[in-house]
């Protein structure tokens, strides 16, 4: 665990914030070593925060055990150099169990992902997320999308507990999100953080960032931290050039990207497994229910790529 608040470590990210797949091996058991290679990679290539065993980490497919050493073995790769958030989902009484694991394996913070299936009265989210932040000592950002959708009153509340320190938004819905941070501030909590959630988050992060929404989770950073870095930079620069450089990004990578994400069921993590796979190293596939991309998808990833280093060599703006 690091020493410093993880809000305050989040602020002003030095890079993209990391959100490492889980490797499996050949038997279909989680793969430790190569995990702690991957998130080792991830940090030395600059990540600002590890995001364990979330969304492209396949939460939903492993077991507690499972869970807990990846985030611990996280925790021990970072060494106190970068914050680790763990997700933690399902029913309040599985998600405390998740938090409690996540806390006693190191991490700093959790990423409270939306309730497991069933849809909720507003006061039933707030309840199930209190009870989770109110269960150990980390800090919690809210994950808002599909079945765990607030009001800007809810987020008001969930705001004043004392370890909820954000909200991470998946739905997309900006202006939702321009009321949610307009009834916030106006209540006081002038630096509670707001994050871009969508898939593919900097395919959005320009109009995000227009009603205030400055940090965003980078999946293509797992298989691309090249083109991630220059992402960022260029999104924090403020120059012409670095206009520039976001631009040929948006139209020449992400795009493209998005596209063949689009292109499946469930690609928004199998493809970025497959990325990974084709950066060298052997993180395994998907299980299910998720599939892996075809062939054909995972060679248009592949020289996708590849062209875009020819915009991201000799360092973007």
């Amino acid at each position: 665990m690091t020493s410093a608040p993880l809000a305050e470590r989040l602020r002003v990210p030095s890079g993209p914030l990391f959100f490492p797949v889980t490797a499996y091996g050949p038997d279909g058991a989680v793969d430790l070593d190569t995990f702690r290679a991957h998130v080792r990679a991830g940090i030395d290539a600059g990540a600002a925060a590890v995001f364990a065993c979330c969304g492209t980490g396949e939460f939903h497919a492993l077991a507690p055990e499972e869970f807990r050493d990846c985030v611990a073995a996280a925790v021990e790769e970072s060494a106190g150099r970068v914050p680790v958030v763990a997700g933690a989902g399902y029913g309040t009484a599985l998600a405390v169990r998740y938090a409690r694991l996540a806390e006693e394996a190191g991490a700093d913070g959790v990423l409270a992902l939306p309730p497991y299936l069933v849809t909720a009265e507003q006061a039933g989210l707030v309840r199930h997320f209190t009870e989770l932040a109110d269960a150990t000592a980390l800090d919690v950002i809210v994950y808002q999308r599909d079945n765990a959708v607030f009001t800007p009153g809810s987020v008001v509340e969930l705001a004043a507990h004392p370890r909820i320190v954000g909200l991470k938004d998946g739905r997309g819905d900006l202006g939702l999100m321009q009321g949610v941070i307009s009834a916030v501030r106006a209540a006081g909590h002038p630096d509670f953080l707001y994050f871009n959630g969508l898939p593919t988050a900097e395919w959005t992060q320009l109009a995000y960032r227009a009603i205030g929404v400055t940090l965003y989770s980078s999946a293509a950073f797992c298989f691309a931290p090249d083109v991630a870095l220059a992402f960022h930079r260029a999104l924090n620069a403020g120059t012409k050039e670095a206009e520039d450089t976001l631009t040929a990004l948006l139209d020449g990578f992400y795009a493209p990207l998005v596209a063949l994400r689009d292109s499946g069921r469930g690609y928004a993590v199998s493809l970025v497994k497959a990325g990974v796979r084709l950066k060298g190293l052997d993180v395994g596939p998907v299980r299910p229910p998720l599939t892996e991309p075809g062939p054909e998808t995972v060679r248009a990833l592949a020289q996708l790529i590849e062209q875009t280093r020819q915009l991201t060599d000799g360092g973007a703006a």
